[in-house]
């Protein structure tokens, strides 16, 4: 069963609030979170409610301080779980919107897109099998985008502000 724990306090401290669920809203049982435990199952917190802002891939794990998930401030309002967690993956990369222009097949991590692909910008994409995370920049760095199996027909689709990628990983258990 899917379980993460939010606290406000640094080092698990603090008010906290337990969720095995999908939740829109966390504001009503925590007022900011400053640390986080993923007892099981992967998941995706946003800034803001209804799950848009920025966005946080977590797997099972302790985050004792935001800064461990690369947080940016204390500010967690909703939270989902990642369902498409699997043994296989496999996306294609677009360099324009409607999967049009020069495209790619991903299979593994790639910490810096630009040496295989020679334009950061991807545009649009499909994921035919597992989860992905798109980061702005390479090595894993930067705002974090989840993305689930599926069509993305515009970056805006997949809650990006640009259509920088600097790198990709495959959400998978340890």
């Amino acid at each position: 069963m899917e379980k993460i724990i939010f606290y406000e306090d640094r080092n698990f401290q603090g008010r906290f609030h337990e969720c095995s669920n999908d939740s829109s809203d966390l504001h009503t049982y925590v007022s900011h979170c400053n640390s986080i435990k993923v007892e099981e199952g992967f998941w995706v917190v946003y800034e803001r409610p209804n799950y848009i802002g920025y966005q946080y891939v977590l797997s099972p794990g302790q985050y004792p301080d935001y800064q461990y998930w690369l947080g940016i401030n204390d500010t967690i309002r909703s939270c989902r779980i990642i369902r498409h967690v699997e043994n296989s993956w496999r996306m294609k990369v677009w360099e324009k919107p409607n999967f049009e222009g020069e495209s790619m097949e991903l299979a593994d991590n790639t910490p810096v897109l630009q040496e295989l692909w020679q334009r950061r910008d991807v545009h649009s994409c499909k994921v035919f099998e597992g989860a992905w995370i798109f980061y702005e920049h390479p090595n894993y760095k930067g705002r974090q985008y989840l993305l689930e199996k599926g069509e993305y027909k515009r970056y805006l689709e997949w809650g990006g502000i640009q259509a920088s990628v600097g790198s990709v990983r495959r959400v998978k258990n340890p």
